[in-house]
């Protein structure tokens, strides 16, 4: 397969996948189904949106402050508003193009700051390592808050005998050691980008706490992470069948709508069905899940395609003398 060839499956697949979803999800409902997802739409509490909508630019206000600590031990101290408008872009651009943003974000900085290209990129890759880590323990939290309901379906889906147990459990571990094994020393592509991967994960961890203003930088990425949770918290007042949901059950629906982003470009079709189907398990109807899916899921797209557009329009406005100089130099 060429390379232009590769490029455009790896571009389209994500988009067909989320047109996939959005027919396959609305083409399941009948007409009484879908006037009820069109009546959640008309008279939800657009106040509760609002607010998640602000939720999720402070969450991008402390993110480009973040970002500063990363930049300044490399001695480079960009105006606080270049390095938000520069977020803004990282999430419009990967709209389009899924993790795109990343690149654009270095690339506004470099082009504007000065920051070079190179180093502008790393920051931002220590920045997502941090922000698998928190994903990474907001899981572990909607486990344990739900651990006798997830601890009930694995009983339930286990054997009863004790010998079938016992040799499931030592195939597990067998599996698990020789699998570590197999990924320490093979010489596979995808093995030695996923053994990458996690030494980078690692290296980022020790980079953050090894930083000067570590406790800061700890403190906004907690921030930025409970902003993402609240702003997914408050539609759910939006609309009365979601108003009254516990915590565990709204810490599952947020982690499965995280996950899904990743797959779509900004999670079309995948968020909403991603939410439903976690509320799902918690006897939630799936048209109050898809209706809540696509009011979050509209609500902070529409965020970011306006902070985008307002960030590309006055990008080159506000750093009109700037960016004469950084070319001149």
């Amino acid at each position: 397969m060429n390379t232009k060839l590769k490029k455009i499956i790896t571009l389209s697949l994500p988009i067909l996948l989320g047109v996939f979803l959005v027919w396959y999800v609305f083409s399941g409902l009948n007409e009484t189904e879908l006037e009820k997802v069109k009546d959640s739409f008309r008279h939800a509490n657009y106040w509760w949106v609002l607010l998640s909508i602000v939720f999720g630019a402070l969450s991008h206000l402390s993110r480009a402050y973040r970002w500063q600590f990363l930049l300044d031990p490399l001695g480079y101290r960009p105006k606080f508003l270049n390095s938000f408008m520069a977020v803004a872009v990282t999430y419009l651009l990967n709209l389009a193009i899924p993790r795109s943003g990343e690149i654009g974000r270095a690339t506004t900085l470099t082009k504007y700051e000065g920051v070079p290209f190179e180093k502008g990129f790393g920051t931002i890759v220590a920045e997502r390592v941090a922000d698998v880590l928190m994903l990474l323990l907001i899981i572990f939290i909607a486990f344990a808050l739900q651990y006798d309901y997830f601890f009930n379906l694995i009983s339930k889906a286990a054997p009863k005998n004790p010998i079938q147990l016992g040799g499931i459990i030592i195939a597990i571990i067998a599996f698990a050691y020789f699998g570590f094994k197999f990924l320490k020393k093979s010489s596979n592509k995808v093995i030695v980008k996923i053994r990458g991967f996690v030494s980078g994960l690692i290296e980022g961890v020790k980079s953050i706490f090894s930083m000067e203003k570590k406790w800061a930088f700890i403190f906004h990425t907690v921030f930025i992470w409970v902003m993402y949770v609240a702003m997914f918290y408050v539609v759910t007042f939006a609309i009365p069948e979601t108003s009254d949901l516990s915590l565990g059950t709204i810490i599952v629906g947020f982690v499965a709508g995280a996950i899904s982003i990743a797959i779509t470009n900004g999670g079309i079709g995948t968020y909403p069905y991603g939410v439903s189907k976690a509320f799902a398990l918690y006897g939630i109807a799936e048209v109050s899940g898809v209706a809540f899916g696509w009011i979050m899921w509209t609500a902070q797209t529409v965020m970011i395609l306006i902070l985008g557009a307002l960030a590309f329009i006055f990008l080159p406005i506000y750093n009109r003398n700037k960016e004469v100089q950084v070319s001149e130099a």
